[in-house]
């Protein structure tokens, strides 16, 4: 499982060659980025209950020790990770003596994301905004001095309404131009629910909504969409060759991994950013070699799933 082929390291590569990476490369994104809520669930499944911490800075330290396994794993190589998702209070974090982002970057040779949104705000026509991120600005040059490469930022859409789909995209793309200002690269998430029983139309909102809103979006440089998995194959094609967008990506969004590889697959150019469905079957009770091949198997059929 060593990384033999990897590409060039990132910190040999130019701003523009590691956006021409991100763009073409040949892999996924791994979504890290577990904070807040989803953490104690993250936790439970991964085989510690919160019965096994007290307050939040255990259970921050073991999430964070979760992912350091995770990460350090040589299964987790840039032949098959384009990029690594990572939450704010992780920046201070450290890996085997170095900071989390120069790890990824100089060891690893991935792009690393930031989870930069602070949450989602009241329901609103069939929506959930994201929570208004204080000190965007600063959050944004903090993140590009330390190396970060890109962000991303969650809303949640439960409905096919129209005025609540075009207030989460015009609030996304608001937030996309402040990042892309500070030169990262903005991953805008308006996730659809997979329970939504009108997901369909939802979509068709959402897509028409993005492709306006691309058109029409100031400045420079190129941003990435994270999206559910669509009802229609090959769905998002139109927004995949907008020529603003650099990568159209998509989430789990609660299908099991078997499930969700299947219905990636039919989507060619969409590549996956898995969280709950990349770390399933992890435990820390496991060994290392357990562990290790367990994550294996995993980033290898998430892989195959994202180059078809």
């Amino acid at each position: 499982m060593s990384d033999t082929t990897a590409p060039p390291r990132f910190e040999v590569l130019s701003r523009l060659d590691a956006l021409t990476r991100f763009e073409t490369g040949s892999g996924f994104l791994a979504a890290l980025d577990q904070s807040g809520g989803s953490t104690p669930k993250a936790l439970s499944r991964y085989g510690i209950a919160p019965s096994d911490y007290a307050g939040e800075a255990e259970m921050a330290d073991l999430i964070h020790a979760a992912r350091t396994r995770v990460i350090a794993s040589p299964a987790f190589t840039s032949e098959r990770i384009l990029g690594a998702i990572l939450f704010a209070g992780t920046l201070d974090r450290r890996i085997a003596g170095r900071d989390i982002v120069g790890y990824l970057r100089e060891v690893k040779g991935i792009l690393p994301f930031l989870k930069i949104d602070v949450g989602l705000d009241e329901e609103r026509d069939g929506v959930q905004p994201m929570r208004e991120i204080p000190d965007l600005d600063a959050l944004l040059a903090r993140a590009a001095e330390r190396g970060i490469f890109g962000t991303k930022e969650r809303s949640f859409l439960r409905a096919a309404n129209p005025a609540g789909i075009e207030l989460a995209v015009t609030q996304q793309l608001r937030v996309a131009e402040h990042v892309l200002a500070a030169g990262l690269v903005p991953i805008m998430e308006p996730e659809i629910d997979i329970a939504a029983p009108d997901k369909a139309e939802a979509e068709e909102l959402l897509l028409a909504q993005l492709l306006r809103g691309l058109d029409a979006l100031s400045g420079a440089g190129k941003v990435a969409v994270k999206v559910t998995i669509p009802t229609v194959d090959g769905f998002y094609a139109e927004l995949m060759a907008h020529p603003r967008v650099a990568r159209v990506v998509a989430l789990s969004g609660g299908y099991p991994r078997a499930e969700a590889n299947a219905r990636l697959a039919r989507n060619p150019g969409l590549i996956a950013s898995f969280s709950r469905a990349l770390l399933d079957g992890l435990t820390a009770q496991q060994t290392d070699e357990e562990f290790d091949r367990t994550l294996d198997a995993s980033i290898a059929s998430i892989h195959r799933a994202s180059v078809v």
